[in-house]
């Protein structure tokens, strides 16, 4: 490994935050051409509607549990911790968070983004037991 391997899926993550940015703005543009809101309604979010409403609550949730997961990646590759299970536990997070991110902003069913949602955090924990095991182990 050369080193960097465990920042990829730090930028895989913050390209999602940049296409669900797109997507908003997308979004409310749509909104807005349909008549369906006014743009002033977006500087004190009053009322959005829900087309839009759904990708802003999605971006706001990557940066709850993502935020544990950066720190948590800068500090597998400080402590040297970041060999390939560490490495395959931050691309399945990120790859559950792309898939929770789908579901938010499609059908938005909990059935199907709950469980998205729990395995990306019983996965971050792991990624958080593993670094505690490495610390204590060295």
């Amino acid at each position: 490994m050369s080193g960097f391997e465990i920042f990829w899926p730090v930028v895989a993550h913050v390209a999602l935050v940049f296409m669900l940015y797109a997507l908003l703005s997308i979004r409310r543009s749509a909104v807005v051409r349909a008549g369906k809101a006014e743009a002033s309604q977006f500087r004190e979010n009053r009322g959005e509607p829900s087309e839009s409403l759904v990708v802003r609550n999605s971006i706001a949730n990557q940066f709850e549990l993502p935020v544990l997961f950066y720190a948590c990646c800068v500090m597998l590759h400080i402590t040297e911790a970041d060999n390939i299970m560490s490495l395959g536990l931050a691309w399945l997070f990120v790859a559950l968070r792309y898939a929770h991110a789908f579901v938010h902003v499609t059908s938005n069913r909990l059935r199907y983004r709950g469980p998205l949602f729990l395995a990306g955090f019983v996965t971050l924990a792991a990624m958080w037991a593993w670094l505690s095991l490495w610390m204590a182990m060295n």
